[in-house]
């Protein structure tokens, strides 16, 4: 097996899509990149933006993936670079954006449902597995009536954007550790916290 992890965040391509809810997967391996050190860079051989390095000194090598393709065909791109890195679904983890858990709130896990998240569908029908890691960041449910799709592809609210940067760094300490100490050590310490504030 691989020691090589696979961690991906989901998202829209284009400056329209760039700060709105739907992205935050997309923000959080920006915030990851900071610690590889170095810029995404077109991959040859799947539609993506890719980082190759270790998260921090001495920390787990990881390939950080940005896929160009919309969210709901991310699939693609994914499995591309999984055959490029001889990576197997247990060595990848999908940063995305969740409905279903409050703003500020971050979750992790391991296989299960997609939650009617349809770039995560798309994972799993490319993958045939639903096995791979996943860090639910949480964005809330949309207010009113409001439809699901247009609450994602909004920007975050200007209460929300306050509270944005730590969100952010908080999901990227959650993908170090779930590589470097694995799932239950992360599990333990971002769901407490997220139950505790």
């Amino acid at each position: 097996m691989s020691d090589v992890w696979l961690v991906v965040g989901l998202g829209n391509p284009g400056a329209e899509y760039e700060r709105t809810r739907h992205n935050i997967g997309q923000m959080v391996l920006d915030a990851l990149a900071q610690s590889v050190g170095g810029n995404f860079k077109r991959h040859s051989k799947a539609r993506a933006m890719v980082l190759e390095g270790r998260l921090g000194i001495g920390g787990p090598r990881a390939v950080l993936a940005k896929p160009l393709t919309y969210m709901n065909v991310s699939g693609a791109p994914v499995g591309q670079l999984a055959q490029f890195y001889g990576v197997s679904a247990e060595n990848i983890v999908v940063v995305h954006d969740e409905l279903d858990i409050p703003f500020d709130t971050i979750k992790l896990k391991r296989g299960g449902g997609e939650g009617g998240h349809n770039g995560l569908r798309d994972i799993t029908k490319v993958l045939g597995t639903k096995d791979y890691y996943r860090v639910r960041t949480g964005i809330g449910r949309p207010p009113g009536r409001m439809s699901v799709s247009d609450f994602v592809l909004k920007p975050f609210s200007s209460d929300e954007v306050q509270s944005l940067p730590f969100l952010i760094d908080q999901s990227a300490q959650a993908v170090y550790m779930l590589l470097s100490d694995g799932l239950i050590a992360a599990q333990q310490k971002f769901h407490t916290a997220s139950e505790s504030s």
